[in-house]
């Protein structure tokens, strides 16, 4: 995975979507995430539940294998519309109290979804999708990972204080 996508995946003001048919992006961010990182599914039983604890808690949520088409009780949290003085966001009939640590993450194996405009306006897309490029540079990681590992535990040192 590169830097660059994972530097916007982690600080983007958006709620990031990932375009991620190879999953480089989904083993990295439960990798990251762990045992903190609720994932679900979107039409799953009681997936709704899940998203209003995670709001309510300020836990991370991933929703992977978005379809193209996403249900509308989701259109609030998706545009970030808060209620009550920023306090509060509507899910369907319910009105669930927000915490601002929540953070969503949106995954989609799809190579090129075609998503409505208003999803795209309000998130983040970041492409995952395996380059020629992408694979020299994690062939050339790996090289230098077995040749010169102190310049390895460098990068990862840089890579992890410029996370956060």
């Amino acid at each position: 995975m590169s830097i660059e996508n994972a530097s916007i995946l982690t600080n983007s003001i958006k709620w990031p979507l990932m375009i991620d048919p190879q999953l480089q992006g989904i083993k990295w961010i439960k990798n990251k995430y762990g045992k903190d990182l609720n994932v679900i599914r979107l039409g799953k039983k009681n997936y709704l539940e899940t998203v209003e604890k995670c709001i309510i808690e300020g836990n991370f949520l991933m929703i992977e294998n978005m379809p193209e088409e996403i249900d509308a009780v989701l259109d609030p949290l998706l545009g970030r519309q808060l209620i009550k003085k920023g306090t509060a966001i509507k899910l369907g009939e319910k009105e669930v109290e927000y915490h601002p640590k929540f953070q969503l993450f949106l995954h989609s194996k799809m190579a090129n979804p075609h998503y409505k405009p208003e999803l795209q306006a309000q998130t983040t897309l970041i492409n995952f999708t395996v380059t020629k490029t992408g694979l020299e540079d994690q062939l050339l990681a790996e090289v230098v990972k077995a040749d010169r590992p102190d310049l390895e535990e460098q990068k990862a040192e840089l890579t992890r204080q410029q996370n956060e």
